[in-house]
């Protein structure tokens, strides 16, 4: 089979501007970057009535591979081709990723978004934007240190770190300034990846500029001696950091290789941050359609959690429809089958001890008030026997599954699935609802998330976390959501626990407040805020070869 570069390279594309005329976007509200790559002026878009929101999740990753992307990409396409006006939101891929254990993140097979080989690498420019900002902000609060500290800045409560779009290890915990008197005051630092910035976070929920530049105003970036805080804006951060963040604000257009538009906007992660492309191409995509689909990041015990509880929460927004998807392969891994003998035969007890995973998920999708529609992303080596489990499954649990074969056959191979969606995002939702209340105390919000959707049998928070969240309640940040940073191979902190395992421990270490953006994010397990590379990361096989094409990217 060919690579998913290789099938990008046989694609035809169309300028970008004939995909925004084809999308209703007017001339005056393109910004084109290059041939195939735009920024839209949301403001100079006419108004409109809302279209539908369908959202695309999926059961627990494995290495077999899901397919959430590829699959978020061929319902759009089919939707197209079923007389529906669609447009697709998605987030952007991080370099920390692509050049780590993915190698890429645009779909995949004929169900991709283009052009692949640049939105993996610098895309628009995005992410060095957002990148900048936090680290002018961090270079702001050492040369306020440095030259004085008026605003009594206590060294050892600086909790705003630095950040770069890479998996680097090495950084998590530095110490500097070092180098004498000239350099600064030496203190404990660190770096976080990009993605789990609060930048990004930010601009993915913000609702303009103003309210991007006041929610940079309000990040706390430390405390005093007596424990009180220490806001952006009290070093004066924030007017530039908007500068730079001025353009990473609008959404990037690109297109399928149906040549059907997509936003590509944002790229929080879901195990980390919570997972969702910004809320501004959201809600221009959806004045600009009649049906919208997007994705949350990982399973969809993180990601579509996150996007119902703190997406659609802060930004007033609701799914139609629920899609979820789910592989043989993966079914298979969480039914005890390794990765090596995955090309082994049919093996439909696995796909059936495995399917307490795809139970789990849609059990959980329920507790928001939807019953999801399963989307079996088939693989070539899939047995008619191994997809009626599934199906047989699904429907014991309550669900409809569909096949869908748009990886190989782009979106005639999800045509199905589009209709039956469709049909439901026109009924709508109107028993959605949210996990907890806004109102909860905070540690309780934990607690749901981890007893609800994880089944944790004991939810441990340590005295000192508990004190924390008790502070920043007494501050005012009571209401906010939590964000829950966990390990997205497992329901549980353990990676190694595969299937639907129950009664465990989910150990918080440590939570941080968002303040700019919205939420207090509650680290759980060993999960790290800066990755570091596998022992074979995807960065050895990336290269250009003799014609200067790009390989490796998949």
């Amino acid at each position: 089979m060919p690579t998913d570069i290789e099938i990008a390279r046989q694609a035809t594309l169309i300028p970008i501007t004939q995909v925004a005329k084809n999308a209703g976007i007017p001339d005056d509200a393109l910004i084109p970057y290059g041939k195939y790559k735009a920024k839209v002026d949301t403001s100079a878009l006419p108004p409109r009535e809302s279209g539908k929101l369908i959202l695309v999740t999926a059961i627990n990753p494995t290495p077999a591979g899901e397919g959430k992307t590829t699959t978020s990409v061929g319902l759009s396409d089919a939707l197209h081709r079923i007389g529906k006006k669609t447009m697709l939101c998605l987030r952007e891929p991080s370099l920390g990723p692509c050049f780590g254990v993915k190698g890429g993140g645009a779909g995949g097979g004929k169900s991709q978004v283009m052009p692949m080989d640049e939105i993996n690498l610098h895309f628009t420019g995005d992410f060095h934007a957002i990148t900048s900002a936090h680290n002018l902000l961090s270079a702001m609060i050492d040369n306020h240190i440095y030259w004085g500290n008026s605003l009594e800045i206590d060294l050892r409560r600086v909790t705003w770190r630095r950040v770069l779009d890479m998996n680097d290890r090495a950084l998590r915990e530095i110490v500097g300034p070092l180098g004498g008197v000239s350099n600064g005051f030496p203190r404990e630092t660190g770096f976080d990846i990009t993605v789990a910035s609060e930048i990004m976070a930010i601009l993915c929920l913000a609702a303009d500029l103003e309210d991007l530049q006041k929610r940079l105003g309000d990040i706390i970036i430390g405390y005093r001696r007596d424990k009180t805080p220490v806001f952006c804006r009290d070093v004066k951060a924030d007017p530039a950091m908007t500068v730079l963040l001025k353009d990473a604000i609008l959404p990037n257009l690109v297109q399928t290789l149906e040549n059907r538009p997509a936003f590509l906007h944002g790229g929080p992660f879901a195990n980390i941050a919570h997972g969702c492309n910004s809320v501004i191409a959201t809600k221009t995509a959806l004045r600009m359609a009649d049906y919208v689909v997007t994705e949350a990041g990982f399973g969809a015990d993180l990601g579509a959690e996150k996007f119902m509880d703190i997406k659609c929460r802060l930004a007033g927004l609701k799914p139609d429809a629920i899609v979820l998807v789910a592989t043989v392969r993966a079914l298979k891994m969480n039914g005890g089958v390794a990765k090596k003998d995955l090309t082994e035969g049919a093996n439909p007890d696995a796909v059936r001890a495995g399917s307490v995973n795809l139970r789990r998920h849609i059990e959980n999708i329920k507790k928001f008030g939807i019953t999801p529609t399963i989307a079996i992303n088939h693989f070539y080596l899939d047995t008619d026997e191994e997809i009626a489990v599934i199906q047989e499954m699904a429907a014991e649990y309550g669900a409809e599954a569909v096949i869908c074969k748009h990886w190989a056959d782009g979106g005639a191979g999800a045509e199905e699935l589009a209709h039956i969606v469709s049909a439901k995002a026109d009924k709508g939702a109107p028993d959605f609802n949210q996990l907890y209340p806004s109102e909860m105390k905070l540690a309780d919000k934990i607690t749901t998330v981890a007893t609800e959707i994880y089944r944790a049998g004991n939810v441990a928070i340590p005295t000192s976390v508990r004190n924390q969240l008790k502070a920043w309640e007494d501050m005012g940040y009571g209401h906010y959501p939590v964000c829950m940073a966990k390990t997205q191979y497992s329901f549980s902190t353990d990676p190694t626990k595969l299937g639907a395992p129950v009664d465990h421990e989910i150990a918080i270490r440590e939570v941080r407040l968002s303040a700019g953006a919205g939420f207090v994010v509650a680290i759980a397990g060993d999960i790290m805020t800066m990755p570091g590379l596998p022992k074979v990361p995807s960065a050895e096989n990336i290269y250009l070869d003799e014609n200067g094409q790009i390989e490796g990217l998949f």
